[in-house]
């Protein structure tokens, strides 16, 4: 019985394990978004995010750690077929990624599922995504939304108000006016008589 033992080991040798980890996690900080299944997904998620929240401190012990974690790749780009060094995954960590989550207290990065399958075994496909950086916490997003809400409901009232007045003086016009031609043809009545 694996009484207390934490993590998936995912058919790995520990060793394994861990370069997946990194590799995953390293790939995930290149390019914001890693297609993987739901199990390493699960596995991975816990890692980045203790990584991003020492990206956010910022200070240089926390570059040593996530150094010592991670590792420091190079992030290489082909330019007319030649590969050209962009930086490191560490580099775009801490000035890139960081930054963006300073004032978000977790949750940087998500799982969706995909209906594809993987051809060779069939296994559930995810994807693991940072979280964008103009999306705020859902706190803040609902409290924004009640406000609008608020906000809309409140010129609704109004506009229907001023919508009201405007029809109650032009009823109020258009009775006078009635009463005006009622008073003049009345007056008109004894001089055609006459």
């Amino acid at each position: 019985m694996r009484h207390r033992v934490a993590g998936r080991r995912l058919s790995r040798t520990s060793q394994h394990r861990l370069a997946m980890r990194r590799n995953l996690v390293a790939s995930l900080f290149e390019h914001e978004t890693v297609s993987t299944t739901v199990e390493k997904a699960k596995e991975v998620k816990a890692f980045a995010e203790k990584l991003i929240t020492l990206a956010k401190k910022g200070t240089l012990s926390a570059r040593r750690r996530a150094v010592a974690l991670l590792g420091d790749r190079d992030i290489i780009d082909y330019e007319d077929g030649k590969a050209v060094k962009k930086g490191t995954i560490i580099g775009k960590l801490f000035s890139e990624v960081g930054p963006r989550y300073l004032d978000r207290p977790g949750g940087y990065t998500r799982i969706i599922r995909l209906s594809l399958r993987r051809l060779g075994d069939n296994g559930q496909l995810v994807l693991l995504q940072l979280v964008g950086k103009d999306e705020s916490s859902k706190k803040g997003t609902k409290a924004a939304a009640k406000k609008r809400s608020r906000k809309r409901a409140k010129e609704t009232v109004e506009v229907q108000e001023t919508a009201q007045a405007e029809e109650i003086t032009e009823a109020e016009e258009i009775t006078e006016a009635e009463e005006t031609t009622e008073s003049s043809s009345r007056q008109d009545e004894p001089n055609q008589q006459q």
